[in-house]
């Protein structure tokens, strides 16, 4: 399949399913078409956008032995996951001048996102609520809008959405054990996995792109968007290890343990040779500010 037509579906199909259906051929990139910045998926009606502070936030740990709140976890990070496929085929229709390499890199990562998606939103079903349920926010899409360049795109979603994810999944594989419920934990450790291989791929790609002049962290720091900024690639378990299986070099790591300590000391959370604890709150997902802030 052309990765415009696989962009163009996921983007602007009306219909969950046809968004999350799964590419059973290789991706071609023959005809990448004229620059497209569109300025909202076209999403089905019970999937749309919410209004500013309307959609509900992220439950605390502390509240997940109810099933609903779990739940309710699950539905907000399948949004997260579904914005974040809507994101990518837009930088696949905005740029279609980007390495070809680069544009079929993304399309395979679009997979897992397909996949993420489904896992949470069949998750969140099985606890009792069905995916479009509860009003959703659109704080990773409209981040999105302000990306003008690759760079931009590498500093924002793999290297701090993604990034923060990188712990932010094993917290959320914790708090779901410490309730019981080892199937939502499965489903966090599952995307921590892929959460790796993400974030080693906007790594490499912004070492690729980078001005010759400039450094990965002065890079990474140039391109991100207010109110984007390195604390908010980091959650409250900072993940040494996980950062050095993505190909994260301990430079670019020391500059986000930095981040991490400056931000004070913590409330809550683990520490030790692998971790690192930071002051974010702990009921927060993949986006910041909370869930209720579009």
């Amino acid at each position: 399949m052309e990765l415009r037509e696989f962009a163009e579906r996921v983007l602007l199909s009306p219909s969950l399913e046809a968004k999350l259906e799964r590419v059973g051929t290789a991706f071609t990139d023959e005809q990448p078409g004229e620059a497209v910045r569109v300025s909202e998926p076209v999403r089905p009606d019970n999937l749309q956008f919410a209004p500013r502070r309307t959609a509900p936030g992220m439950p605390h740990p502390d509240t997940f032995a109810d099933p609903a709140r779990r739940a309710l976890a699950h539905h907000i990070m399948a949004n997260h996951e579904l914005q974040a496929l809507e994101v990518m085929a837009w930088v696949l229709l905005a740029f279609p001048e980007a390495p070809t390499e680069f544009r079929l890199g993304v399309a395979e990562v679009m997979r897992d996102e397909q996949r993420h998606t489904k896992m949470h939103a069949e998750r969140a079903a099985s606890l009792g609520l069905a995916f479009g349920e509860r009003p959703v926010n659109c704080y990773i899409w409209k981040k999105a809008l302000e990306f003008a360049n690759v760079l931009d795109y590498l500093a924002g979603l793999p290297l701090t959405f993604e990034g923060r994810n990188l712990d932010h999944t094993l917290e959320f594989e914790r708090y779901f054990l410490a309730v019981g419920d080892a199937k939502s934990a499965a489903i966090m450790r599952h995307i921590h996995r892929d959460e790796i291989e993400h974030v080693r791929f906007g790594y490499e790609w912004l070492r690729r792109l980078k001005p010759a002049e400039a450094s990965e962290w002065e890079t990474y720091l140039a391109h991100l968007k207010w109110p984007l900024r390195p604390d908010k690639g980091i959650g409250d378990d900072f993940q040494v290890e996980s950062r050095r299986q993505a190909g994260l070099p301990d430079e670019f790591i020391g500059h986000l343990c930095r981040t991490a300590k400056a931000y004070g000391p913590a409330e809550s959370g683990k520490s030790g040779e692998n971790s690192l604890t930071s002051s974010e709150r702990a009921g927060e997902s993949m986006v910041d500010p909370a869930d209720n802030s579009n």
